[in-house]
Formats: C-alpha cells, sequence, structure tokens
C-alpha cells in the first residue's frame, strides 16, 4: 500500500541511507556478529554522514530538523539493509533526546558535538539484576558527597553497554520515596565505573549487551542531568517516543522478512511448481500483506502525532504492542515457509526470528501494553471496585 506521509525530500533522505547502510555497515555484518559488537568507528561515519541526530540544533553539527519522518527513515533503512545490532536508534532517538532536552548549556557544549559526529557513543542504565525494569524497586543509589554524589551499584541488560562512552544512568536519590530517582551523566573512564561481561543473547548477535558496575563512582554535581529526584518523571515523559521508535523497527523487521520471504516462495520448487503457487502459501502470504500495510498505516499515523506533539501514552503503547507482536507473527510464518532452511543460520529470516523475540519483552512487555490501554479505557479495578 502506498505510504503518504512521505515528501520528495524524506525519499531523497532514504536513498541516501540506504546507501550508507548497504556500503559501511551491511559487508561488515558477519564480523559484527563474531565479535558480539558492530565497530565504533561506524558511528563516526554515520556522524560524517549527517545519520546521527538530525534534530540536533546546528550549533552541536546537527541539521536542525524537528521532523520525526526523518529519524523513522534512518530506523527503516537499517533494519532492511543495515544491520540489527548497529543500534543507531537508541543513540539518536532514545538517549540523546535526554541531553537535548533536559541538560544545562555547559552539558550540552559538553557533549552533544560528540553525540553529532559519532565519537561519543550514548547508553541509558535503568534495568537492574534483582528488580527488572521495576524502577520503585531500584537498589543502585547516589548519596551526597561534597560537590557531587557517590554512586554505587549494578545495572544489566545495557544496550551499547561495551561500546558507550557516556551512560544515563538512573539512580535513588531520596530513600524515603518510591519514585526518589535522579538522573546521571556517567563517562566513559570515571574512577569505579566498571564494565561487566558481554552477554550472549538468543538473538541480536551483533548488539553489545552488557553489564554495568558502579563502585563508589564521584558524580561531579555538573554530571546531574535535570533536577535532582526527578527521574522517574523524565522517564515517564520520554517514554511515548521509546516505545514508538521500537514500533518502527519492529515493523521494519516484520516487512523485511515479508519481502525475504515473497522471493524465496517464488523461487523454491516443490512437487513440480514454485511453493508459492500452493493456495496455503497464497494465503498465508495474502493475510500478512493485508496486516501489515493495516499497522503501517497506523504507526505512520503515530509519527505524525509525535511531529505535533501530540502522540499520547496509549497510542504508543497500541503501536508497541500491534507491531511487537505482528513481528512475531510474520517471522514465525515466514520461517516455515521458509521449511529446513528457514532453521539454517545461512538464512536471513533465522536471524529476523530470533532478533524479533525480544520486541516483546523490552521497552515494556506485550502484557504490560495491555495494562495501559485497558485502563485509558477506564477499565481499572480500583476506579470500579
Amino acid at each position: 500500500m502506498k505510504r503518504l506521509i512521505f515528501e520528495p525530500e524524506h525519499e531523497q533522505f532514504r536513498e541516501t541511507v540506504r546507501h550508507f547502510m548497504q556500503t559501511e555497515v551491511a559487508p561488515h555484518g558477519e564480523r559484527f556478529r563474531e565479535q558480539g559488537m558492530v565497530d565504533r568507528e561506524i558511528y563516526a561515519k554515520a556522524g560524517e554522514a549527517g545519520l546521527l541526530c538530525t534534530w540536533a540544533d546546528e550549533q552541536y553539527g546537527g541539521a536542525g530538523i524537528d521532523d520525526f519522518r526523518f529519524e523513522q527513515v534512518i530506523i527503516e533503512e537499517n533494519t532492511t539493509h543495515g544491520d540489527s545490532g548497529f543500534y543507531i536508534n537508541l543513540h539518536n532517538d532514545l538517549v540523546a533526546p535526554y541531553i537535548a532536552k533536559l541538560g544545562t548549556d555547559e552539558q550540552k557544549q559538553r557533549f552533544m558535538p560528540g553525540i553529532v559526529d559519532g565519537t561519543c557513543i550514548l547508553a541509558v542504565a535503568m534495568t537492574e539484576p534483582s528488580t527488572g525494569s521495576d524502577l520503585a524497586g531500584m537498589r543502585t543509589a547516589a548519596r551526597p558527597d561534597g560537590d557531587g554524589w557517590v554512586l554505587n551499584g549494578s545495572k544489566t541488560y545495557i544496550s551499547n553497554g561495551i561500546l558507550s562512552d557516556l551512560v544515563v544512568v538512573a539512580a535513588r536519590t531520596d530513600p524515603e520515596k518510591p519514585h526518589g530517582i535522579s538522573l546521571f551523566l556517567v563517562e566513559r573512564g570515571m574512577d569505579g565505573f566498571e564494565r561487566g561481561r558481554r552477554l550472549e543473547k538468543m538473538g541480536l548477535k551483533s548488539q553489545d549487551t552488557a553489564e554495568l558496575f558502579f563502585n563508589d563512582v564521584h558524580i561531579p554535581r555538573a554530571n546531574l542531568l535535570g533536577e535532582e529526584h526527578q527521574g522517574f518523571r523524565y522517564l515517564t515523559r520520554f517514554l511515548a517516543q521509546e516505545r514508538l521508535v521500537g514500533s518502527i523497527g519492529f515493523l521494519a523487521n516484520a516487512q523485511h522478512a515479508f519481502d525475504v520471504t515473497l522471493g524465496y516462495v517464488k523461487e523454491r520448487r516443490a512437487f513440480g511448481k514454485p511453493i508459492g503457487a500452493f493456495q496455503n502459501t497464497r494465503f498465508q502470504m495474502a493475510q500478512m500483506r493485508a496486516e501489515l500495510d493495516m499497522v503501517q498505516t497506523f504507526v505512520d499515523q503515530c509519527v505524525m502525532l509525535l511531529n505535533a506533539g501530540e502522540l499520547t501514552a496509549e497510542d504508543a503503547s497500541s503501536a508497541k504492542l500491534l507491531t511487537s507482536e505482528i513481528e512475531g507473527r510474520v517471522t514465525d510464518a515466514c520461517l516455515q515457509l521458509h521449511g529446513g532452511a528457514g532453521y539454517m543460520d545461512e538464512y536471513p529470516i533465522s536471524r529476523m526470528y530470533t532478533d524479533a523475540r525480544i520486541s516483546r519483552i523490552y521497552a515494556g512487555t506485550s502484557e504490560i501494553m495491555r495494562e495501559i490501554i485497558g485502563r485509558s479505557l477506564g477499565l481499572d479495578e480500583r476506579k470500579m471496585s
């Protein structure tokens, strides 16, 4: 189905991004998988090509384009033609906005140029070993000390954990309040900041995920991000965009799986004819095509709502739920249509399938998305009793 939200300048930009992904990222995919992470130089090359934080102010080296469709194009083209481990979306659209929107002028002057040119790779650290994503149960804490704080604790499942030069770390600063959390900018090389092992995962083999440890790390006052004790409010504020960013990638992966499988069923033969000629194959592909077009329309509308400052938590949760679930169904069905070949790692569909499994978990599980949507309908036990 023709997509209606893009202007000629977006399509021209798409060609630029696609060329970059095909020439600078995709050819190194196997090596990235073997080493368990992408080369950090990829971020610098992306920065040189103008693909990092297109929205950033020109004074920091950005293009100053306040139009999320350009970021949407980057996510889609990386998913389809780049590498799933190149977490450019995390850098551009999840972490950098914290610094751009919450940071002081001094912090932005200090960090944003490196963020835009790719020499300062970003990560965000919220999840902990014993509490998962339950921020109220957070144990990592920072206590006041002279002109700053002393940070102690650990985080796990941190994307870009090894590569990152700057990490936005959530830590408890008010032990009397469940949500008494602050955000801190922890820099590579700070005494007491250590990276643990790179975690082995089911999918996303080329994306580094690691444990982080903070042992009496001195955080200067200049590295407090936003106001003290307001971290929970900030994290909630950025969740809608985070979930939309994920949704764009999930759906792009499903679309790519469909395209790969369409080509396969036209060429693979069984019982003297292409397997795409069998009714079961035609019906499955037709169903997926209709569902993908429907969900794509919804996601595109969410992007336009974000541009207008009107994307709600409920709409973002709906997008995250629908896209992660359809990604799981489509990659599973497409693998099945590949038969035994689909189980072989050499076939792209095998990797798409394993990469997709995390989508229904991170950035809020499908169950949590249903809770958010259900409560928005007034279906809250506390309000109905």
